[in-house]
Formats: structure tokens, sequence, C-alpha cells
């Protein structure tokens, strides 16, 4: 009788401790789970996901020309083609005829093709057509300098020369950190401690220093023009002062003409490329995937079109803009 009572009374407390138990369970259940799930959750995880949800789509992995760009007939720099939602290159039409085209080197890298001909179909690290890994990031392309066969300039490539580099001509430079520099050869370029890439040359600077050449006077300086027409077609690459490469073209050009749209756009330095209609040319690139041919798209209105537009093997050298 004694030990049935004692072991009642410890059983009744025993049995309210687990009932309380059974119940702190049964209705705490869910919030002991919803705080330990709080509790593993970092700090600021709910705004994250409502960042998250207002964040726009990524852009295109692939250069996307702006529609517009070349009708817009602007004066003045507007957006041409955006890489990541950056703007990779500018467009400008100035109302003497001359279309300009800038280039933002932060985002975008120059180069240098050879021609089936000029200089050569084989063995360069750029070949006479856009292929490989170039046709998904291709921005742009257009035409290089004289043919090399009249000695007006050279053209080296990764170490392999085509034509003679030569002190005091004009050069475009590309170095192997991917930035372009325009100057004399031997002059203000190559950069000293620079890995040099291509070298691409053509007469005597157009402009230096800011300033026009003196010899702009002298037509036939400038290059021999078909029938002898003192304003041919004619492009050019400059320098502007931010570090930009500014192409420069139209149809009715004089050296004087093409010299006055590259100083109006801030160029400090510049190179006459080709001249005469057959041979002046630029296109965007239109990507409507990663993986498949872009469509080419004149820049000058009226060109004579390339062949091929660059994307097949062509005979003369060429630039290519590439986004980074």
């Amino acid at each position: 009788m004694t030990r049935w009572k004692l072991t009642t009374r410890w059983l009744r407390p025993l049995a309210l401790i687990s009932f309380a138990v059974v119940a702190l369970a049964g209705c705490g259940g869910s919030s002991t789970s919803s705080a330990s799930t709080h509790a593993q959750k970092p700090a600021g995880d709910a705004d994250t996901t409502k960042t998250a949800r207002h964040t726009p789509p990524p852009g295109p992995a692939y250069p996307k020309v702006m529609a517009g760009a070349l009708s817009s007939r602007s004066v003045t720099f507007v957006p041409a083609v955006k890489w990541h939602g950056q703007t990779a290159v500018s467009i400008a039409h100035l109302p003497s005829g001359v279309d300009l085209l800038s280039f933002d080197q932060r985002i975008v890298s120059l180069h240098l093709h050879s021609g089936t001909i000029d200089a050569g179909a084989t063995g360069w690290r750029y070949g006479p057509a856009i292929t490989g890994p170039e046709l998904s990031r291709v921005v742009a392309a257009f035409n290089g300098g004289f043919r090399l066969d009249l000695g007006s300039g050279g053209f080296e490539s990764y170490g392999r020369v085509g034509a003679p580099l030569r002190a005091g001509l004009g050069s475009i430079v590309t170095y192997k950190n991917g930035t372009t520099d325009i100057g004399s050869w031997n002059g203000e370029v190559p950069a000293a401690g620079q890995q040099v890439a291509s070298v691409r040359q053509n007469l005597t600077l157009l402009v230096n220093h800011g300033q026009s050449a003196s010899s702009l006077g002298c037509l036939s300086c400038w290059g021999a023009t078909i029938g002898g027409v003192a304003a041919p077609a004619r492009a050019a690459l400059g320098i502007a002062a931010n570090g930009n490469l500014i192409w420069a073209a139209g149809e009715n050009l004089t050296p004087a003409g093409l010299a006055d749209a590259l100083l109006g756009a801030h160029v400090v330095r510049a190179v006459e490329l080709d001249i005469n209609p057959d041979w002046v040319a630029a296109f965007f690139y239109v990507h409507h995937s990663v993986h498949g041919r872009p469509v080419p798209l004149p820049v000058l209105a009226g060109q004579t079109t390339i062949p091929g537009d660059y994307l097949v093997p062509w005979t003369r050298d060429f630039f290519t803009v590439v986004a980074r």
C-alpha cells in the first residue's frame, strides 16, 4: 500500500510533465521549425529575392546593332553597337558627307587581317576572311591601306612580315594587350615595354599633334585616284584624345576634307587608309544568336560593297573590330 502510494505520487507529476512537453511540442512544433528556418536564412535574403525579381534580364551574349543607328543622320555621335549594355561603337554623319565611327577600346579590340594578295592567304593569325571565334563577336570591319606592292607602307602580324616596316611612316599599331595606338613608326609608336601584335603602315600621318599634315595640298602625295579625280572615296583611322579609335570615310573627299572631319572628332593622330570607291567600305554585323552567321550591314550610303563583305576571302587587307 505504501509502495503504491509512493509510486502514484511520483507518476502523477511525471505524467503532467510528459503531457506538457507533448502539448508544447504540438503547439510549438511549427514555430520551432519556422524559427529554425529563419535562423538558417541569411540576413537580407528576402530583400535579395525582391531585388532579383526586379532585375532586368541580361542582354544578349553577342554584340547588338542599335535599330536606326544608320538612318539617324545625327551629326553628333549616337550609340550604334552595344555589348553587355555598354556602347561599343558610336556613329555620326557629318553634313560634309563624312561618316564617323568611334570605337571604345575598353570594350573592343582591333584585328589586322591579311588578304589573299595583300599580304597573302595563309600563315597569318587573321587571314583573308572573318572566321572562327571572331564570327560570334565581330562588331564591325573596314578597309585597310594601299596595295603593298606600291611601297607606301608596311605590314607585320605576330612577328611575320608581309612588307617591311619603315621609320617615319604613319602606323596603326596593335599591342598584345588588345589596345591600339597610331603614330609615326619609331616616333610615337611603338610604346616602350609593349609587345607588338600587328602593324599596318600607310604613307605619313594625315593628322599629327592634333593638326593636319602640311602636304594636304599635294593631292598626288595621298594616292593615285581613278580617273585622276581630286575627291574620290577616302578613308582614314585616327586616335582621339580620349583613346577612342575613329574611322572616317566618305564618297567624295579630298585629303583636307578627310582631315577636317577627323579633327572635328578630336583626333590627335591619324593614318589615311585606302582610297577610291572599290575599296573604301565598312560594315556592322547583325547577330541573331551566339553561333549563327552574322549578317553584314553596309555603313556608307551607296558604298561599293566588298564581295563577300569580309565574310569570305578578300584580296586586300582589312581590319575587324571585335568585342573583348
